[in-house]
């Protein structure tokens, strides 16, 4: 049987859950609205889950899903940094078995003059 480092992390990852919200400092983004794309790394022993088999020893990450999106479109945001925050400090607040979370939000029409993909955070917050 394979022992679990005392220094590893194990992590369950969301990758590109997208929105449709209204985050922005501009009148037009608040207003009319854009996408949102949001990653989060989830840190937690996952040990106890992989050992049993057991949904209810692991973090559900249908229920992240669920509390991300209800984060993003709870309320309007003037910065993305803003939102990273409140989706960091929620699913911590939440989800006791996560101890760090990674979030990242990208904000694919952002109005920058100049041509670019996306403008892009990446916040990381621990349990304290």
């Amino acid at each position: 049987m394979a022992r679990r480092s005392k220094s590893s992390s194990d992590v369950i990852r969301l990758h590109n859950a997208v929105f449709y919200a209204y985050h922005g400092v501009l009148s037009d983004e608040q207003t009319l609205g854009g996408k949102f794309e949001v990653d989060v790394d989830l840190h937690c022993d996952l040990s106890r889950g992989a050992r049993s088999d057991n949904l209810r020893q692991t973090v559900n990450y249908e229920r992240v899903y669920e509390s991300i999106n209800k984060l993003v479109l709870g309320r309007k945001y003037y910065l993305i940094e803003a939102l990273a925050e409140t989706i960091a400090d929620g699913l911590l607040r939440d989800f006791k078995k996560i101890s760090k979370v990674v979030v990242r939000v990208r904000k694919p029409s952002a109005p920058v003059k100049g041509v670019i993909d996306y403008v892009e955070v990446e916040i990381a917050r621990e349990r304290k």
